[in-house]
């Protein structure tokens, strides 16, 4: 469940004055390998590992010229579950606020990049550990073994011409 955007933040967008942010983030459950990201300026999104023990709360602060702009991310690893609870404050006021229930599964979820995370507020577009299609893919170097193409990507083509036979 995520809350809409207070109406008194959404009006000081434009007013270019700096507004203070708390970002929140609750794990309730023993999940391990929790990233926190979170926007820390009006171009840079910090992310972090913190030890999430069931009730202890991470609290991080910026300051932002666009308080639309605020927002994180929150995930666990597979195979926990855990109940996610994020709240965004922007000058005192509540922000955003979004609670999500990641369940197990006996499988990682391969086909399901966002599952065991929980976004809050606006989007990150340069976090770590977003989907792929949000994430700018780089083309590896020749030679390199470990790179698959994305799950949907065409055959790779010759050029006309070009054939595999060997070379007599």
């Amino acid at each position: 469940m995520t809350l809409p955007i207070a109406p008194d933040a959404a009006a000081a967008e434009d007013d270019g004055l700096q507004h203070n942010v708390t970002y929140r983030a609750r794990i309730d459950g023993l999940a391990r390998g929790a990233l926190v990201s979170y926007r820390i300026s009006d171009s840079q999104v910090n992310s972090t590992d913190p030890t999430m023990l069931p009730g202890r709360t991470f609290e991080a602060t910026a300051v932002l010229t666009d308080p639309g702009e605020a927002g994180m991310r929150i995930s666990i690893q597979w195979p926990y579950s855990a109940n996610l609870h994020c709240e965004i404050l922007v000058d005192n006021q509540l922000f955003a606020q979004a609670d999500q229930f990641i369940g197990p599964k006996l499988t990682p979820a391969r086909e399901d990049a966002d599952y065991g995370a929980m976004n809050c507020g606006a989007p990150l577009s340069n976090a770590q550990g977003l989907p792929p299609e949000e994430v700018p893919l780089t083309t590896p170097s020749t030679g390199d073994e470990t790179y698959a193409p994305p799950v949907g990507a065409p055959p790779a083509q010759l050029p006309a011409g070009d054939s595999m036979a060997p070379v007599t």
